[in-house]
């Protein structure tokens, strides 16, 4: 079966927000401690507690944003307890994640210093700190923005720097609370839309000539139309998240033990993150219809069961080719709809969840994912070009998607990528590529594929899989053919 993808060189639609290849840490198992921070005196190398190698690697994703302190953390965590001398700093039991003692090392001093170290002369880290509503006061967060922001002499000023910082920070991105419906207080939407604006009010950006970007915290549709009828004029983003969960919520299934049958439910459930996206926008267009508010993906990605004799609430999970293909096709929806989606996290950075990395003391591998955010980071502020894909089902009964996905932009360097993935467990796609508006004199490209399904990097097995040269494509008249192996995602360079 031969699959068809038509793409119109001279027919753009949209530039893709860079936000939307943003990455996510909380304060959750050993993604900060054991994971991102070592502390200055580690014998693993690190730059002011972080480790070098993780730092390194995640610089090489070009990474845009970091989204922190959480998740559910966040309307449990007090800023004032994370500045000051590391001795003096209180600690507090992180009741969401695990039951374990913070002792409160990371806060706004490290995460920021983060932040800066991820950032190359280039591209900027940008990062987004989510407040706490949930169990915070509107005091409190104007404080921390007035703590990071403030520029001129003020209480807040004086405190940073009496703490070893004479600058304020960068910072445009903040959350107004997280999970508020859950987590973070249980509220109902009424009651959350005042909050919100009243916290709103007093969020402010000290810096002058610089805006606070203000995140509302949204949820499904019956919350999001309540939440956009009142407080849309008082936003500029609305958070929503959604986990690719194969199984229930109490058996989630194995990240690495599964079958056809798993493979195919798993990426049908990636798949429907497109539905619920355009339902949502849907819901935006009506009370902002010149799309002034971006809708924000702060939380994305697959959930599994941890991994045996962790600690369940650690959310220590392995990372297969099949999460590779979740994150393919994942950002190919997030290009198709990045005229409103200004952003998107996955969740999370390292160690948690859908991670780009793993480590295990002074070992530290690199994950599928990882290398499929290194391998289409080019799409990040690229253009949109027209694409039409005719492809077949994959699957069985409900658990039915497009067995190919695929999307073709040009990037800011001028260069025309096909962002490519077959969904199918066995079979190779022999895909049929009519470019027009233009023609073809090269096209070279990388594959992710692997020997299974279940194919993972391990700490004595760390290059199982990764990127190679890709030689399946094939220059034919004002076209390509392209052969997908199976369950394998490639990127092509057209020129």
């Amino acid at each position: 079966m031969s699959h068809q993808f038509i793409v119109q060189l001279d027919v753009s639609s949209h530039v893709i927000s860079r936000h939307v290849y943003g990455h996510f840490a909380e304060h959750l198992g050993r993604c900060i401690y054991d994971g991102l921070w070592v502390g200055h005196d580690s014998p693993i190398p690190n730059v002011r507690g972080f480790r070098k190698d993780l730092v390194h690697a995640l610089r090489e994703l070009d990474i845009p944003n970091l989204r922190w302190p959480g998740g559910c953390f966040a309307d449990t965590y007090h800023w004032r307890d994370g500045i000051g001398p590391k001795a003096s700093r209180p600690s507090m039991i992180n009741v969401h994640w695990g039951g374990t003692t913070e002792d409160n090392s990371v806060g706004t001093h490290e995460f920021l210093d983060l932040c800066e170290q991820l950032s190359t002369p280039d591209r900027v880290c940008e990062p987004y700190v989510a407040g706490n509503v949930g169990s915070g006061t509107v005091r409190e967060m104007a404080e921390w923005l007035e703590y990071i922001t403030m520029p001129g002499e003020s209480p807040m000023s004086r405190l940073r720097q009496s703490n070893g910082r004479e600058k304020p920070w960068r910072l445009k991105y903040w959350g107004v609370g997280n999970e508020n419906w859950g987590c973070g207080g249980n509220m109902r939407v009424e009651y959350y839309c005042d909050l919100y604006r009243q916290y709103a009010g007093y969020c402010r950006h000290f810096t002058p000539n610089e805006k606070l970007y203000k995140v509302a915290c949204g949820y499904w549709e019956d919350w999001n139309q309540v939440l956009l009828q009142h407080c849309h004029p008082h936003m500029d983003g609305m958070s929503v998240h959604y986990y690719t969960v194969p199984g229930t919520w109490q058996k989630k299934g194995s990240a690495t033990q599964f079958g056809v049958a798993d493979h195919q439910l798993t990426l049908k459930k990636a798949a429907d993150i497109e539905g619920f996206i355009v339902r949502t926008k849907g819901q935006m267009d009506r009370f902002d219809p010149k799309k002034r508010i971006g809708l924000i993906m702060d939380e994305w990605g697959t959930w599994f069961d941890v991994e045996p004799g962790t600690n369940p609430g650690f959310l220590y999970q392995q990372n297969t080719i099949r999460d590779a293909l979740v994150a393919a096709l994942s950002l190919n929806v997030f290009h198709r709809h990045a005229d409103r989606l200004h952003m998107a996290n996955i969740a999370q950075t390292i160690n948690v969840l859908q991670a780009m990395a793993l480590t295990e003391g002074a070992k530290m591998l690199l994950t599928p994912t990882y290398h499929v955010f290194e391998m289409m980071k080019k799409n990040q502020d690229a253009t949109l070009l027209d694409g039409h894909l005719k492809t077949v089902e994959y699957g069985e009964g409900e658990n039915r998607l497009e067995q190919i996905s695929a999307t073709a932009t040009r990037g800011t360097d001028g260069v025309v990528r096909l962002n490519l993935a077959n969904m199918h467990h066995a079979d190779e796609a022999e895909l049929h590529v009519d470019i027009r508006g233009g023609s073809v004199k090269e096209v070279r490209g990388r594959v992710l594929a692997g020997a299974s399904l279940d194919a993972h990097n391990t700490f004595t097995a760390s290059d199982v899989v990764k990127p190679e040269a890709f030689s399946g494509a094939t220059v034919i008249g004002s076209g390509l053919k392209v052969k997908l192996p199976a369950h394998s995602v490639v990127v092509l360079e057209v020129r």
